[in-house]
């Protein structure tokens, strides 16, 4: 459990918290928390600027399960993908481009239906 970071992502209508894999991404963002930011939505992903700025990871993807935890090194944002999006095929969570991925939303990833583009938004270690 040593090697796993957990966050809780806090917006007006609620919150929720995910599990991060120990990787070069995750830990530069540890060292950045707390981050509060302003949300955005694009399609049915919660995305959001950190003042993280990586390189893509090996193991980057573009299409991911639902409730993954991404960074988005185009844009240094966190994406979190709860169902499609714009350039989605069919049902799957296809982000903007590929992203490193981080870990897993705790529970369901749907909450984020909740989240308002323009919302204040905050990333807390946990």
């Amino acid at each position: 459990m040593e090697n796993q970071l957990r966050i809780r992502v806090s917006w007006p209508a609620g919150s929720l918290t995910a599990t991060l894999e120990e990787t070069p991404t995750s830990t530069a963002l540890a060292g950045a928390l707390p981050i509060v930011s302003t949300a955005h939505t694009w399609g049915e992903e919660v995305y959001f600027d950190t003042p993280v700025s990586l390189a893509q990871e090996p193991d980057a993807r573009q299409v991911v399960e639902p409730g993954t935890v991404a960074f988005w090194t185009d844009g240094d944002a966190l994406a979190l993908p709860y169902g499609p999006t714009p350039i989605s095929r069919g049902d799957e969570c296809r982000l903007a481009s590929p992203c490193n991925i981080l870990g897993r939303i705790d529970g369901d990833p749907r909450q984020l239906a909740t989240v308002r583009s323009g919302d204040p938004i905050r990333v807390d270690a946990i």
